[in-house]
């Protein structure tokens, strides 16, 4: 990322400062200096120019267009006090609007600075564009309990997820305090983000887990095309878009009638990693593979007929009054008809982990889904599936988190900054 010194001003707190082990004073006030002009690209980027806002009325990285790379992480809190809780948001909105405009975490930059303290930003990014990044900060429900004085201001919608059927969730990849999602179309751009906001934290914050993916598999605008898993299948046709404004409105964005007013214009955000047994599907047939996903692969059109973006006729019936689309598909059960009505916006990504110690691919899906409301449309929709889904014999869902998302900062102050007033 390119990167100008500024002078010694107000930028993180004292706090935030001596985390970074006497790094010296960095940056101008929050979000003074911030540029949003965009960046040039850089050879062998493509598409690397783009740059998106972190100061708005909602935090980027839900309807902006997904990129293709993410690290996500989720954090506990130490033992510190709640004004340090917030003074790490400040810290947290102030080094993040610096990197999604193309900039270093801090004012100095990575080769800069008081020679004898460690830089402010890593370097790993130096000289690199933004790449689309987009930085997004959640609030889990283990930080509303008595630390904080915070129990009084939990959102009903933030609720405790239901063990579900079939889980086989790893206590290790469950939870956190805080989460980050970083987006970005150059893997290090995102890794260097969240390597940043976790060296910020420093002695406030550690993470509890964390999650790289690759190959989105959603679009959340029209211009974009539909993605594929590692099934193999087009994923996330459905999709909302961020064009289709008024279901935006209704199912993404938190309300203040409904809610704490600090999280109005905010959203909720769920996370599953769901592990894939790669190894099986791959030696299904393709009859079966379109059977369990209720589409065709190649097109990624409903088995009832016509094209990818066909609605699919459930009630259509082929050989001996059967349906054409299978009652336990995918397709069927997550559909807002088999859920009330229920729809949420999709984020997910790809991973691979490795492998086991039985050699298996360590993969599948990175589920992100933001909604307004997770107890009336994350969770029957999950139900649905975890019940009755053909797909259960090749997934298993080993990591979960929920978060509450607040709305956008405005400039001159942070993320979050409402739940504090």
């Amino acid at each position: 990322m390119n990167d100008t010194p500024a002078s010694p001003k107000k930028g993180l707190s004292r706090r935030g400062l001596l985390s970074l082990a006497g790094a010296g004073v960095v940056g101008a006030g929050l979000g003074a200096g911030a540029s949003y002009a965009v960046a040039a690209a850089a050879p062998g980027h493509s598409g690397a120019a783009a740059s998106y806002p972190f100061f708005g009325e909602h935090q980027s990285g839900i309807t902006t267009p997904a990129q293709d790379r993410l690290h996500f992480a989720a954090f506990d809190v130490d033992d510190i006090s709640r004004d340090e809780l917030a003074e790490l948001l400040a810290d947290w909105s102030y080094a993040a609007s610096r990197m999604t405009s193309g900039l270093g975490a801090g004012g100095y930059g990575p080769a800069s600075g008081p020679y004898d303290s460690p830089p402010d930003d890593t370097g790993e990014a130096l000289d690199l564009p933004p790449s689309g990044l987009t930085i997004t900060f959640g609030l889990g429900p283990s930080l509303f309990d008595d630390r904080f004085g915070l129990a009084g201001k939990r959102p009903a919608a933030l609720i405790d997820l239901p063990h579900f059927p079939g889980d086989a969730l790893i206590d290790a990849l469950v939870g956190g305090d805080l989460c980050i999602q970083a987006c970005s179309d150059d893997p290090q751009i995102a890794v260097h983000a969240i390597r940043n906001l976790s060296r910020i934290a420093f002695g406030r914050a550690s993470i509890r887990w964390s999650q790289l993916g690759f190959g989105r598999t959603s679009s959340t605008t029209r211009a974009q095309t539909t993605p594929r898993n590692l099934f193999g299948f087009k994923d996330g046709t459905a999709n909302m878009r961020a064009e289709d404004t008024d279901q935006v409105n209704s199912a993404i964005w938190a309300h203040s009638s409904e809610g704490p007013g600090w999280m109005a214009g905010g959203s909720y955000l769920v996370a599953r990693k769901i592990r894939m047994t790669i190894e099986t599907w791959d030696r299904s047939s393709l009859r079966e593979q379109e059977r369990v996903i209720g589409r065709t692969k190649g097109e990624g059109a409903p088995l009832s007929g016509g094209s990818e973006f066909t609605e699919p006729d459930f009630a259509l019936a082929g050989r001996g009054d059967a349906p054409l689309i299978d009652p336990a598909s995918h397709v069927k059960l997550a559909h807002p008809t088999n859920n009330d009505g229920a729809s949420m916006l999709r984020r997910g990504y790809n991973f691979v982990d490795g492998n086991d110690d039985l050699g298996r691919l360590n993969a599948g899906l990175f589920f992100i889904s933001f909604q307004r409301d997770p107890q009336t449309q994350y969770v029957p929709v999950q139900l649905s599936l975890a019940k009755n889904d053909a797909m259960n014999e090749y997934v298993r869902h080993v990591g979960s988190g929920i978060f509450a998302v607040p709305p956008g900062a405005r400039e001159g102050s942070f993320v979050g900054a409402g739940l504090f007033g």
